[in-house]
C-alpha cells in the first residue's frame, strides 16, 4: 500500500485547487531553478538511478532514452515531444494528470527538456480530450505569466517554450513516429526505424517522445532522490504507478499505487473487489486492450509490474486493468477489440491492413459459433503472420488479444461452434 506522503500526484481526483497557486501549495514549482542547476548529466544520472521505466506501455528505461540525445548540438534544435494521445481502450490515467494536476506535467516538461538540451516541447493531446486541453492550456498560460516557462524559465537561465497541439482522434497517432508525422502536418503514419527519433525526429531534428506520466513524475524524483523512487516495487520495476481499473469491479477508479502490487490487493483495496466476489473473476486484461488477457488462475497471484506480466506472456502496457467476471462473453469482448484495431489500422503495412480485417471477420463468426473448429488454428496462424511483420506495433496489438483468447478460452470457442451445429446455442451468444 502506498502511503499518502509518498504520492506524486496529490490532486489526482481534482479535490484541491488545480491552479498554479494550488500547485505551489502542494509543493510543485518549489526550487525548480535549483533542480535545473544540477546540470544535464546529473539529472540524467538521477533518472537512470531511479529505475523509472516509460509509463506509456513499452516500459523502456527513461533515463537511458534521454541519454541517446546528442550531447553537443550540431546546429539543429532538439525537441521533447510529450505523447498525450491516450487512445488505448481502457486507459484513462494521463487524462487525470492533465485535468487535475497539470503543473506536474509542465514542470516535468521544463526539467526534461533542459536535460536533453531542448528549448521547445510539444504536448500532443488526444483529439477527444477537449476539457483536458482547456485545463492544460490554462495552466501553461499561468506558467508563462509567472515567468516559470518562456525566456529565462523559472530564473534558471534556460529559455523554454511549451506548445499544446490537439490531435484529431486517430489511435495510430499515439505511436511515436506517427505522432511526429501528424505533428508535422502529414498523415499519421508510422516511420521506419532507424533513424530513431533521437537522431532524426521532429522536422529531422533530435527528438525524444515520452508519455505524460513518465514526464510528470520527474520533478518529484529529483526532489526526493533516486533511492526513494527506486525503493518501491521489485528490482527493475521501480516506483509508483497510476493504474486505471475498469470493468466488473464495484468501484472503477484511477489510483496511484506502488509497482509490483498484487492484482488482488489492487482490486480489493481500491475497487471494493470484483463484482460478485473474487471467485467470480473470469479474465483480466492487465494493461490496456493490446495486451493478452490473464485467466482466473493467473489472477490468483498476479503481480502488477513489467517483468511478471511479461513472463505470463502478457504485459503491463498502460496499466489499464479491465476486469471481466463470469457473466462476460469473452469471445465477444475480444471481437470488439479486433473491430477497433481493424478500424484504426493506418493501412501502410499489408499484413496489418489486410490481417486486421481478416481477423475481425473470423472473430465475427466465432462469436456466433458459425465457424469450423479448424478455423481457430487458422486464426492463430494469421495472428502470427501479422505479429512482428509491421512497421509499428499496431499489428502486434491486434494479434495479442486474440492469441490470449485462444490460449485461455479455446474450449469456450469450440463449445460454441459445437452447440451451434447441434442447434443448442444460447440466446446470449446469438445476439
Amino acid at each position: 500500500m502506498l502511503k499518502d506522503q509518498d504520492r506524486i500526484f496529490t490532486n489526482l481526483y481534482g479535490m484541491h485547487d488545480r491552479t498554479l497557486a494550488g500547485a505551489k501549495k502542494r509543493g510543485h514549482w518549489d526550487g525548480t531553478a535549483g533542480l535545473i542547476a544540477l546540470g544535464r548529466d546529473k539529472i540524467i544520472e538521477i533518472m537512470k538511478a531511479s529505475g523509472l521505466r516509460g509509463r506509456g506501455g513499452a516500459g523502456f528505461p527513461t533515463g537511458l532514452k534521454w541519454s541517446f540525445m546528442p550531447k553537443q548540438s550540431d546546429g539543429r534544435p532538439a525537441y521533447l515531444v510529450i505523447n498525450a494521445d491516450e487512445s488505448e481502450p481502457g486507459t484513462c490515467k494521463d487524462r487525470e494528470i492533465m485535468r487535475h494536476d497539470p503543473h506536474t506535467l509542465i514542470e516535468g516538461a521544463l526539467i526534461a527538456s533542459f536535460a536533453m538540451n531542448a528549448n521547445a516541447c510539444y504536448i500532443y493531446i488526444r483529439g477527444e480530450y477537449i476539457r483536458e486541453r482547456e485545463a492544460l492550456q490554462a495552466a501553461i498560460d499561468e506558467c508563462y505569466e509567472d515567468g516559470l516557462i518562456g525566456k529565462n524559465a523559472a530564473k534558471s537561465g534556460f529559455d523554454f517554450d511549451l506548445y499544446l497541439h490537439h490531435g484529431a482522434g486517430a489511435y495510430i497517432c499515439g505511436e511515436e513516429t506517427a505522432l511526429l508525422e501528424s505533428l508535422e502536418g502529414k498523415k499519421g503514419m508510422p516511420r521506419m526505424k532507424p533513424p530513431f527519433p533521437a537522431g532524426s525526429g521532429l522536422y529531422g531534428c533530435p527528438t525524444t517522445v515520452n508519455n505524460v506520466e513518465s514526464i510528470a513524475v520527474v520533478p518529484t524524483i529529483l526532489r526526493r532522490g533516486a533511492e526513494w523512487f527506486a525503493g518501491f516495487g521489485r528490482p527493475n520495476n521501480a516506483g509508483t504507478k497510476l493504474f486505471g481499473i475498469s470493468g466488473h469491479v464495484n468501484n472503477p477508479c484511477v489510483v496511484e499505487e506502488v509497482m509490483s502490487i498484487t492484482l488482488r490487493e489492487l482490486l480489493e483495496t481500491h475497487c471494493g473487489g470484483v463484482r460478485g466476489g473474487w471467485k467470480n473473476i473470469k479474465a483480466v486484461i492487465p494493461g490496456g486492450s493490446s495486451v493478452p488477457m490473464l485467466n482466473a488462475a493467473q489472477c490468483e497471484d498476479a503481480i502488477m509490474d513489467f517483468d511478471w506480466l511479461r513472463e505470463q506472456r502478457s504485459g503491463l502496457g498502460t496499466a489499464a486493468v479491465i476486469v471481466m467476471d463470469q457473466s462476460t462473453d469473452v469471445i465477444k469482448a475480444i471481437w470488439r477489440l479486433s473491430k477497433f484495431y481493424k478500424h484504426e489500422s493506418c493501412g501502410q503495412c499489408t499484413p496489418c491492413r489486410e490481417g486486421t480485417g481478416w481477423m475481425m471477420r473470423v472473430m465475427d463468426r466465432l462469436v456466433k459459433g458459425e465457424a469450423e473448429v479448424e478455423e481457430i488454428d487458422m486464426l492463430l496462424s494469421v495472428t502470427k503472420q501479422v505479429e512482428g511483420h509491421t512497421i509499428c506495433a499496431l499489428g502486434d496489438a491486434a494479434a495479442w488479444p486474440i492469441q490470449g483468447l485462444v490460449r485461455h478460452f479455446r474450449d469456450e470457442i469450440e463449445d460454441r461452434i459445437k452447440a451451434k451445429k447441434t442447434g443448442r446455442i444460447s440466446a446470449i451468444a446469438a445476439e
